[in-house]
């Protein structure tokens, strides 16, 4: 490494001459690629702003001017480059450096991300603070094309455009097709038009005409006219001068020399700039750039094929499971479709958009218009199935309890990325499902012990009459033997796994599996343990759980989910309202924080929901 070992800052970075730029840019793609190879992590989007990020450090001054990343999928070499070059070979790992910016881990962290789409409303809320204060500084907000797809954008934008603070949203664009000479010739106009003594011309050049006598207006908007429809028919500006945005671009988001001037340009605007730059997802690693889909997020590979390096046999993962059987389940009914929010391969969906692409619909990163297109066409007798990540979910609760469940539209959730999720940390863990569901009317919850019992599940869904959520792990299933034939689960009853007299064990989803196993190991210290699969959050099995408890001494609640308002909550809520005698009741699950970024067995483990922890949870409830 011949520059990027130099670099501990964003001041360092700017000491290198713009002809050694492109080495250094080729050092960080190194980096990134060798470090994602055992980690895992967001690689293709990373290497596709490598450019951009070290042209935005090389002409503004972070942190006094507040670069913020969306989504920050795009923001690991903005990490290599501001001060974390050190640590970034622990990046997504427990303990190490996050996979998006938090803003408790730099103080060149602007913005702390997780969910698309934010960028610009945080820009926005950012610039007005400054505003109030008469702080000066620029605001830059980075964004992808696809967060773009997200209606807060263009709340963003609309707020922007009426209040023309001096905020800079960059568009990184790395989808969109444009012809070569089309680009190449926006390039030059972006260029010319976006020189500060062109903008000042054009500003002088306005007053002017408007200051004619009689005819002045009308001889500005010829001229502006004519000016700006030649420059928005050849790029998408349009669009964004719509919104009072003075629109530049696109250019090449990987000629360093064009961005940094462009950049340079913009940077005396003081009104909302747009600046369009197109990039490509995995620049510089052939096997990203040939599959950026499987490279956006992708587990640890190897390097000279891009081959994953897993273990040679698993069972299928509950992803897997669920968008099989779908598939399996519309063949049979053809009122089922398919809404996904921008994720037909993370969902499980891939298969049936295959097989019945006029039934899957794709809607973008826009999860509230999602349920409630579900909901209008299940008004139209369709089977609506959105498959959508727990995390992700959380931004369409109103839609969920107002669109859906108000007038018990028969929507079915399949929610993935239930639990613990992993590396991705606090904003992608899906801890909040149970607590955020459970108390809206109509609604059944669900959660399945295992992949056979999560193909039961959708089915059952599928044949309520009402909305139903049932919720899935990440990763691989217990490999349990699937059933041939598909049946219906009765709506509110668990499953009596195992019989003892010391302890009653209540268990939802994927904490079913250690609880059976916990079990065992009590057996060798003579504390029998009645397991239950309790299936459903809501309703409950009260018959079982009260005629249970009043049997036996203790019970221990196991899930993967917030305590706050989850099923543990749920069960002593059962039990005081049936009056049951005092019982005493140990919950185990997640506390009041936000769980950060690591393995999910490092995770349980911290927080006492695996095998071992509920050995020692029933061991203290019973001696």
């Amino acid at each position: 490494m011949k520059y990027l070992e130099k670099i501990n800052a964003p001041e360092d970075l700017k000491r290198i001459g713009r002809l050694e730029l492109p080495q250094l840019a080729r050092e960080i793609r190194e980096v990134i690629i060798q470090t994602v190879s055992r980690t895992g992590g967001h690689l293709a989007p990373s290497l596709g702003t490598v450019e951009l990020t070290m042209a935005l450090l090389y002409v503004f001054d972070p942190p006094v001017d507040k670069i913020i990343w969306d989504v920050g999928h795009q923001a690991y070499a903005y990490k290599l480059l501001t001060g974390r070059r050190d640590r970034f070979h622990t990046i997504r790992q427990h303990g190490g450096l996050s996979g998006f910016t938090r803003m408790s881990e730099s103080p060149y962290d602007a913005f702390s991300t997780g969910h698309s789409s934010t960028s610009i409303s945080a820009g926005m809320g950012v610039a007005c603070g400054r505003s109030l204060k008469k702080d000066t500084g620029k605001v830059i907000a980075v964004i992808g094309d696809g967060s773009m797809t997200a209606g807060l954008a263009y709340e963003g934008l609309n707020q922007a455009g009426d209040l023309k603070k001096g905020i800079i949203v960059i568009l990184n664009d790395n989808e969109m097709s444009i012809a070569r000479n089309v680009g190449v010739l926006s390039s030059f106009l972006s260029r010319k038009l976006s020189a500060k003594y062109f903008m000042d011309l054009r500003e002088e050049l306005k007053e002017f005409l408007r200051s004619l006598p009689r005819f002045g207006d009308d001889v500005y908007n010829i001229a502006k006219r004519t000016e700006e429809s030649f420059k928005t028919f050849i790029t998408p500006g349009m669009l964004f001068e719509a919104f009072n945005f003075t629109y530049f671009g696109p250019i090449n988001g990987h000629r360093l020399d064009h961005l940094i001037d462009t950049l340079q340009n913009v940077k005396e605007i003081n009104k909302p700039v747009l600046l369009h730059v197109t990039t490509k997802k995995g620049k510089g690693y052939p096997p990203a750039e040939r599959n950026p889909t499987y490279f956006h997020g992708v587990g640890s590979f190897e390097i000279s094929t891009g081959n994953s390096i897993s273990l040679k046999t698993t069972p299928q993962t509950y992803t897997e499971a669920f968008g099989n059987t779908l598939v399996e389940l519309a063949r049979q009914d053809d009122r089922i479709v398919a809404v996904t929010a921008a994720m037909p391969e993370g969902t499980g969906l891939k298969a049936f958009s295959e097989a019945f692409p006029e039934r899957f619909f794709d809607v973008g990163i826009a999860e509230q218009h999602a349920v409630t297109f579900a909901a209008g066409m299940a008004t139209e007798g369709f089977r609506p199935v959105v498959a959508i990540y727990s995390t992700f979910l959380q931004r369409a609760y109103d839609q969920i309890l107002h669109d859906v469940c108000l007038e018990q539209h028969p929507v079915v959730f399949a929610i993935d990325r239930g639990g613990i999720v992993g590396e991705d940390g606090p904003t992608h863990h899906g801890l909040f499902d149970f607590s955020y569901l459970r108390h809206i009317p109509n609604m059944v919850v669900m959660a399945p012990k295992d992949e056979n019992e999560l193909r039961q599940m959708l089915m059952t869904a599928l044949d309520h009459p009402g909305p139903v959520a049932f919720r899935y792990p990440r990763g691989f299933g217990t490999g349990v033997s699937i059933d041939h034939e598909i049946h219906t689960l009765p709506i509110g009853k668990g499953e009596v796994l195992t019989k003892g007299a010391d302890v009653l064990i209540l268990a939802i989803g994927g904490t079913v599996t250690p609880a059976l196993e916990a079990r065992k190991q009590l057996e060798d210290e003579d504390i029998s343990a009645t397991v239950v699969n309790s299936r459903f959050v809501k309703p409950l099995d009260i018959e079982l759980i009260t005629r249970l408890a009043s049997d036996i001494p203790f019970i221990l609640t196991v899930e993967e989910n917030a305590l706050q308002g989850g099923f543990g909550s749920a069960v002593i809520e059962c039990l005081a309202d049936a009056c049951t005698p005092t019982t005493r009741v140990v919950r185990l699950g997640i506390p009041d924080a936000f769980v950060e970024h690591g393995s999910q067995e490092i995770l349980r483990s911290k927080y006492g929901i695996d095998t071992p922890a509920i050995v020692k949870a029933v061991r203290d409830i019973v001696e």
